[in-house]
């Protein structure tokens, strides 16, 4: 058995290694294109959720961002002991120069590659932690709610006092809302805590009343260089569930409340031990002023809010990430407008088409591209920047249960201090979905 030797690597082509399925990939694929531009092979690791023969008829079309793809991995699943076996050909033939995780599967073996190969990365324990509100509770008790864990054992057995609903109860290592669910009594929690696999760890825990945002920031060694607050709505107000329904960059809040967010989030990034990276971290302001911490993730934000910073900074973000992989001294701009993304209400039954007045309509479940959001001149009047559709004509539209449960938005953005509100209901009203009654 022969090994490469250090000289042996040196001549080895640069690489940079992407970790994330083609929903993500495809969303963020300027990164794939921009590390070829800067004379890199870009590689990916997909696990089995992605069609190998799709995305293999995505890279044979050139004008598409993952044509530039040199190699992809497929791995049965995002584990540590599968992921790290499955790389080792892809290290004997090319030296790679960074590793990122593009979506949130693959954060741990990120993290845990990273620091095996010397490189920047979040750091293996930030990774772990990253991935598991447990260990986020753990690490920052002071600004987590309060919270109990249910072993699986106990779950059928485990009772709440009356007067501790309603309480919210979460798998501690799903993520897009998944299995999130409101409780208002007994015969409930016992309900939703059947819901979980045995292999998952149950957390119950007080429901934190507040507005909702999330903190996404730039770390580099170890210093947190960029934060921004984008501000959220769900629909918990209609139901037991907690979807997202918008995010608007930058939040339309107050300084201090503000402040207190980005100084919450900097100080736990702090504790979890983040390194290198961009991070979301996500929160509750409650009405007497505490910050009180749902969850951090050790990656790129969901939905379009890269997208949402980009029309907001002027600036895309995958440059940036490309520099933090890489050790190369990054910045990000301050934001000189404000883009949200809101989801459209929409009626049950059949989806059969999304049609608008004016702008266009984007498929990305279905055609896996993702429009290109030019930003504008600061001074420029509002806009709608795109319609996206997150479902499939034939796919049943019902109950907005967690994030896979949408069906369309509208991008849109605005000067500082031009009324956003105004500017999404006009354009929510330029769009249509055809559904047929189920």
């Amino acid at each position: 058995m022969s090994t490469d030797t250090p000289s042996d690597a040196t001549r080895l082509p640069g690489a940079v290694l992407f970790m994330g399925d083609l929903v993500v990939l495809a969303r963020q694929g300027r990164l794939i294109r921009q590390a070829r531009e800067r004379g890199l092979a870009p590689l990916a690791v997909v696990s089995t959720d992605t069609d190998l023969a799709r995305l293999d008829a995505v890279r044979a079309d050139p004008s598409h961002t993952l044509s530039a793809l040199a190699e992809v991995v497929q791995v049965s699943d995002a584990r540590i002991s599968v992921v790290l076996p499955a790389v080792q050909p892809l290290l004997r033939r090319y030296a790679v120069r960074g590793v990122i995780s593009v979506g949130e599967v693959f954060v741990e073996p990120v993290g845990v590659l990273a620091d095996c190969l010397g490189l920047p990365g979040t750091g293996s324990a930030a990774a772990v932690i990253c991935r598991n509100k447990l260990l986020q509770r753990t690490t920052v008790p002071e600004f987590s709610p309060r919270w109990e864990v249910v072993p699986a054992a106990e779950r059928a057995e485990f009772t709440l006092p009356a007067d501790a609903y309603p309480a919210v109860v979460k798998p501690a290592g799903r993520f897009y809302s998944s299995g999130v669910r409101q409780v208002e009594n007994q015969a409930e929690l016992t309900d939703a805590l059947a819901q979980f696999g045995e292999d998952e760890i149950s957390l119950v825990e007080s429901r934190v009343v507040g507005r909702e945002f999330s903190v996404e920031a730039l770390v580099q060694n170890g210093e947190v260089f960029w934060s921004g607050v984008t501000g959220k709505e769900t629909n918990e107000h209609e139901g037991a569930f907690f979807t997202e329904l918008s995010h608007t960059s930058p939040a339309p809040i107050g300084a201090a409340d503000e402040a207190a967010l980005i100084a919450a989030n900097t100080e736990i990034l702090r504790r979890v031990g983040v390194r290198d990276g961009y991070t979301h971290g996500e929160y509750r302001l409650t009405p007497d002023g505490r910050v009180v911490l749902m969850e951090v993730a050790a990656r790129l934000p969901g939905d379009a809010i890269t997208f949402l910073w980009e029309l907001a900074t002027g600036e895309p973000v995958e440059g940036v990430m490309l520099d933090l992989a890489l050790g190369e001294p990054a910045s990000y701009p301050a934001p000189r407008r404000r883009a949200r993304q809101h989801f459209l209400d929409h009626p049950h039954g059949v989806l059969r088409d999304v049609t608008a007045d004016g702008p266009e309509v984007s498929w990305p479940s279905r055609d896996d591209r993702w429009p290109l959001f030019a930003p504008v001149a600061e001074g420029d009047a509002p806009g709608t920047r795109g319609v996206l559709v997150g479902r499939l004509p034939g796919d049943v539209l019902g109950v907005q249960r967690d994030s896979g449960h949408r069906s369309a938005s509208v991008i849109v953005d605005a000067p500082l201090d031009a009324d956003i509100e105004t500017v999404t209901k006009q354009a929510a009203g330029l769009v249509t979905l055809h559904v047929d009654p189920a």
